[in-house]
């Protein structure tokens, strides 16, 4: 996932313009002090994320390198919260940073003249426009071919960097490129594509929309022949909207992704976990109450356990005043609910791991709160 973005970095490094730090109280949730109104943010492991983390603008702890020892196990690959542990929120009069110091989140300024570079760099030429891409190491996945206003798609392009051969002159690197279609009477809902590693594998999710407003999370990876596949449907899912992928993580702590989705019946936000194997989708559990993310808003994201420990999952409550941070390990159990100091509307964000997580919450009214992820109480609606 160590893509960086130079172009972004060094108008980023000219932006900057100050830092502070902000702490939320031991118990409940915190106001982050902004000297602006928040109107969008992007968490760890997204493509702002990514460009800020890699510039070396800031002084993040990076992980331990690999044993010399040959004997000793090999380390665990770094996921999106050490590659890239910031999250980053704006609005009309400027944008922040937000990384964690220990158990305070600190927040470094950016000048507005930084946004418009920040936004831009998300939707790349032929992409369906206002829709974001997925990056991960030399793969980033898109959607292609609009097909009327509401953001859905007729393609899922996926792209490759390819390996470069050592040479004298310097060349262009090459990139394989490949557009999948959904189905017959299918289009790609308006919903930014995921990549995850299966068996070492990266995979790409996306949701089709459909006739009957059904929708359904589809896998795409390489065959034996290394050609991108769409590989598995799950069974199609009925909703108000179309289905929302909420997370992808070691929910069950075995070493394997499983994922996190959120359907809306009747308007009403079901959260159910889904496990991937033999080619196929398996539901594993679901339950009524939560509020799933939108076409271009986060509101759900992975709580990163120890190393060799379940992730959970942090999202809003149907009516969003309230945070669940919910365990995934074998079904679907709250943790902990989170009153919160307005509605969420404008995305969930998670900073660190374990004990130490922190999570960041766009509220309706521009403000953003912050919050332990053990805090609260364990009450269910």
């Amino acid at each position: 996932m160590a893509w960086r973005s130079s172009g972004l970095a060094a108008f980023l490094l000219l932006a900057l313009s100050g830092s502070v730090s902000a702490e939320e109280p031991m118990a409940g949730t915190g106001i982050v002090e902004l000297p602006f109104k928040v109107k969008a943010m992007r968490g760890p492991g997204s493509e702002v994320a990514l460009a800020v983390s890699t510039s070396g603008l800031l002084p993040i702890a990076r992980p331990k390198p690999a044993s010399a020892d040959p004997k000793a196990p090999p380390a665990p690959a770094p996921d999106e919260t050490e590659v890239a542990p910031v999250a980053v929120v704006w609005g009309d009069d400027g944008g922040a940073v937000l990384s964690l110091d220990g158990e305070t989140v600190k927040t470094t300024l950016i000048g507005a003249e930084a946004i418009e570079g920040l936004i831009a760099s998300e939707t790349p030429r032929g992409a369906v426009p206002g829709s974001r891409r997925a990056l991960s190491g030399p793969l980033s996945a898109y959607l292609s071919g609009a097909i009327g206003g509401g953001g859905q798609a007729a393609g899922l392009t996926l792209r490759e960097r390819q390996p470069l051969g050592t040479t004298s002159e310097p060349k262009a690197v090459p990139v394989a490129s490949v557009t999948l279609a959904p189905g017959a009477d299918q289009a790609f809902a308006a919903r930014r594509p995921r990549i995850a590693m299966l068996d070492g594998k990266p995979a790409v999710l996306a949701v089709t929309a459909g006739p009957g407003a059904a929708s359904a999370l589809v896998l795409a990876e390489k065959s034996a022949g290394e050609t991108w596949t769409l590989a598995a449907r799950m069974p199609l899912q009925a909703g108000a909207t179309p289905l929302a992928l909420a997370g992808v993580g070691d929910f069950s702590g075995k070493g394997r992704p499983q994922f996190a989705t959120v359907r809306e019946p009747d308007a009403a936000g079901v959260l159910q976990l889904w496990s991937y194997a033999g080619g196929a989708f398996s539901l594993v559990a679901e339950a009524p109450g939560y509020a799933g993310p939108t076409a271009d808003i986060e509101l759900a994201a992975v709580v990163p356990g120890e190393p060799g420990k379940a992730a959970g999952l942090a999202l809003p409550a149907s009516d969003r005043t309230t945070l669940a941070i919910v365990s995934l390990d074998g079904g679907i159990a709250e943790r902990t609910r989170i009153l919160l100091p307005g509605p969420a509307a404008l995305g969930v964000a998670v900073l660190g791991r374990g004990e130490r997580v922190r999570v960041l919450v766009g509220l309706a009214d521009g403000r953003l709160a912050v919050a332990r992820a053990s805090a609260g109480t364990s009450v269910r609606p």
